[in-house]
């Protein structure tokens, strides 16, 4: 079929199927189950103004039992039987889990992306946001710094795996260390640094995310108290640290836990760089390593993932319904 075909096919039904839809549900609703006349008409009217926006939202609701709900529970079912799904062995993948070496590593290394990649992205956005506010190509600044946004992780990968190449032709910080008459190193097999220099690639695609939304809170701040504490003698860096920053203080978490979020989702700039060798495996990247050849570990991998965002999503839910009162 005609892929334009197929498009608008697919917008007249899905279009015309909601219509009809509301609009059938709504005349069941008000001629067949509650019809507004004869002696109850006022008692009808009261129920199905109850039950309409449940009857709205349940297409929606539907979808996400069936596209989100269904799966989870799918997931953690099979995550209870062994390798070829034959055989239920309760929480057998679980504890062995928890009893292996590699899947240690790999939750370390997690909780180091969660601690370091938030906060350093966060930060940095906040300092430029308040720094580019000031200058007056600003606006050119945060263009280009928030430009890695477009890439994804894979391409960011490519383009920091040059930098990070062991030939000091192509690498950055090899072509320095030869410079500087060091001999060269492969940034990416140094234990623990490794790390950290994986994680530099997240927070280069990050800090531009941060700092257009901190941007916004930071020129949201009423001028008001920014003026009264020039007139009571504060410098600028009190201003920014005692004025500003507590009062977007609720913007600055959602921005942290967001990134978060992702942070604790992240695989590609693993698996792209080295693969989770030499000690950098995190959990999404363990997951894909039983992927094809263990499902009920790689299941339990994924509901324990599930179980870590979980409370940091809560959070930021909680955070988000603050910052709209």
């Amino acid at each position: 079929m005609n892929p334009a075909l197929q498009g608008l096919m697919t917008i007249v039904v899905g279009v015309g199927g909601c219509f009809a839809y509301f609009y059938l549900s709504n005349q069941f609703l008000d001629r067949v189950l509650f019809p507004a006349k004869g002696p109850h008409a006022s008692r009808n009217i009261n129920r199905a103004s109850r039950i309409r926006p449940w009857l709205f939202l349940f297409p929606t609701a539907f979808a996400l039992g069936l596209y989100l709900l269904y799966p989870v529970v799918g997931s953690f079912i099979r995550s209870l039987y062994n390798r070829s799904g034959d055989e239920f062995i309760g929480l057998g993948n679980y504890t062995s889990l928890i009893g292996s070496g590699e899947f240690r590593t790999a939750f370390m290394n997690n909780v180091l992306w969660a601690l370091v990649v938030p906060a350093a992205s966060t930060i940095l956005g906040l300092i430029i946001a308040q720094l580019t506010d000031k200058i007056a190509w600003g606006n050119i600044a945060k263009s280009i710094i928030f430009m890695p946004m477009a890439i994804s992780f894979v391409g960011a990968s490519l383009i920091w795996k040059f930098v990070y190449a062991i030939d000091e032709d192509i690498g950055l910080i090899n072509a320095l260390r030869d410079w500087a008459g060091l001999a060269p190193i492969d940034v990416l097999q140094l234990p623990f640094w490794n790390n950290i220099f994986l994680m530099v690639i997240l927070i280069w695609v990050q800090t531009g995310f941060a700092m257009v939304i901190l941007s916004a809170a930071l020129r949201g701040i009423p001028e008001e108290t920014i003026e009264a504490a020039i007139l009571d003698g504060a410098n600028p860096f009190q201003i920014f640290m005692k004025i500003q920053v507590p009062q977007i203080t609720g913007t600055i978490t959602v921005v942290w836990t967001t990134i978060t979020i992702l942070t604790l989702k992240v695989f590609d700039i693993v698996y792209a760089m080295t693969g989770g060798n030499f000690d950098t495996q995190i959990l999404p990247s363990y997951m894909m390593q039983f992927m094809f050849r263990d499902d009920g570990r790689a299941t339990a991998v994924a509901i324990l993932i599930m179980l870590i965002v979980t409370p940091v999503m809560i959070s930021n839910i909680a955070q988000a319904r603050k910052e709209l009162r």
